[in-house]
């Protein structure tokens, strides 16, 4: 099955249930599980006169910091190994889909776990979303948790088949 699992976060609810997908997965197969938290500052942010973008920049790296800790905390508690990782986007050349795939590539993943809804609503309007945009460059297989049919996180399915089930 699955030796290498990356799950990308962002700190929302649809994340949080890929990650609750992610865990029973590795947990299920013995796999190497990696949370992936990619920092994102707008370029917006830069192209603002006289303004420091290193504030939100340190916020989004203090957010990630927090969403990483968090899994690592439920993946000792599921007996799950493997490395987190922060990631950082450049403002100008990087899209967050593209830093997905370079993070997959490096770990070397047979899977990735990602939520279809992320928080990115106004730009999901003008760009689409991270996740339709990762499918197109995915290299390995790819497990969309959608925010409309994944279970609450107190409902976790017991096992990586029953989630397969669920998400059908």
């Amino acid at each position: 099955m699955y030796q290498q699992i990356l799950v990308a976060l962002d700190g929302s609810e649809t994340s949080e249930r890929a990650l609750d997908a992610a865990l029973q997965l590795a947990h299920d197969a013995n796999a190497q599980l990696q949370p992936l938290f990619v920092v994102d500052v707008p370029v917006m942010v830069y192209d603002v006169p006289a303004y420091d973008p290193s504030y939100i920049r340190n916020a989004l790296v203090e957010e990630g910091t927090h969403v990483i800790d968090g899994a690592v905390a439920r993946m000792r508690k599921a007996g799950v190994q493997g490395t987190p990782r922060l990631m950082e986007a450049d403002p100008v050349a990087d899209e967050v889909a593209h830093c997905i795939q370079r993070a997959a590539s490096d770990l070397k993943a047979d899977l990735v776990v990602m939520g279809t809804h992320g928080r990115r609503g106004f730009q999901r309007l003008v760009l689409g979303s991270v996740a339709e945009r990762f499918l197109r460059v995915a290299e390995c297989a790819v497990l969309m948790i959608s925010a409309h049919c994944a279970q609450p996180a107190a409902s976790a399915p017991q096992s990586a088949n029953e989630a397969v089930k669920e998400l059908s």
